[in-house]
């Protein structure tokens, strides 16, 4: 995943990085937190009615120059970006969103990188219930804390593992995948149906998260939601003041 527009340094500024460039875990810990505490996850594009581009050179333009946000395509396609030029092996996943009621498909995207001889799962892009640091795949049906977050990963089968997140009092699946590696171009049409397609939670509604050290926070159609140590207040949002939280809160303008 290349872009001829990307570089470390103005990566590492986008996301108020200031540590060092080497490939241990911790290292691309602090890289993927520095990242998820400042790009949000968001579908303003989506919302003005406008297909999100996946074109590599369009979301380093989007994201790092125009200090905008992006669903999961985007912000992980970025990480991605900073995994080549740091020289970590890593592929992308197709993965299937469980948190429906009924099945979907294999609309989202994650990253499966080899760090220290091990394989690792990174994610940027699930949301408000997405993983805040890697996890490792060979830990299994084991209780793994993230600041106030816990989540789990499980096998269904052989090859599929399942992400569970600890939320509301009880242990909730979040996405099916397993580690067969996508092409970049494999995700096309998952992404144009999640701009286009009526039933998409993207097309339904306004969607901002972003992470911080305490918890996040979600604007969700009208509302608000900040979670700080696992507590959750909520408050509702005017079409008038909307403009001024997703400033304020998530440092983001419209799409004109």
């Amino acid at each position: 995943m290349k872009a001829d527009n990307f570089t470390l340094e103005k990566y590492f500024s986008r996301i108020a990085y200031h540590g060092n460039t080497n490939t241990d875990i911790a290292t691309l810990t602090e890289i993927m937190r520095c990242q998820l505490f400042s790009v949000p996850f968001e579908n303003l594009d989506v919302q003005a009615g406008k297909i999100v581009s996946l074109v590599p050179e369009d979301i380093v333009e989007k994201i790092l120059l125009r200090k905008r946000g992006g669903y999961c395509y985007e912000v992980n396609g970025l990480f991605a970006m900073a995994l080549q030029e740091l020289g970590v092996p890593h592929t992308f996943a197709a993965a299937r969103p469980m948190i429906y009621p009924v099945r979907r498909p294999k609309t989202h995207m994650v990253i499966i990188a080899e760090v220290g001889g091990e394989k690792w799962l990174f994610d940027l892009g699930f949301g408000s219930n997405g993983i805040r640091k890697p996890m490792r795949l060979d830990l299994l049906d084991i209780e793994v804390k993230q600041d106030a977050d816990m989540f789990m990963l499980t096998k269904t089968d052989v090859n599929k593992y399942l992400l569970k997140a600890f939320s509301e009092g009880q242990w909730t699946d979040q996405y099916e995948f397993d580690p067969y590696p996508q092409e970049w171009i494999d995700f096309v049409p998952a992404n144009y149906l999640n701009s286009t397609h009526p039933d998409t939670i993207f097309v339904k509604k306004l969607l901002v998260v972003l992470h911080n050290p305490t918890g996040r926070n979600i604007l969700i159609g009208d509302t608000l939601k900040s979670v700080i140590n696992g507590v959750t207040t909520k408050q509702f949002v005017s079409s008038e003041n909307r403009a001024a939280i997703l400033a304020g809160t998530f440092g983001l303008t419209e799409p004109q």
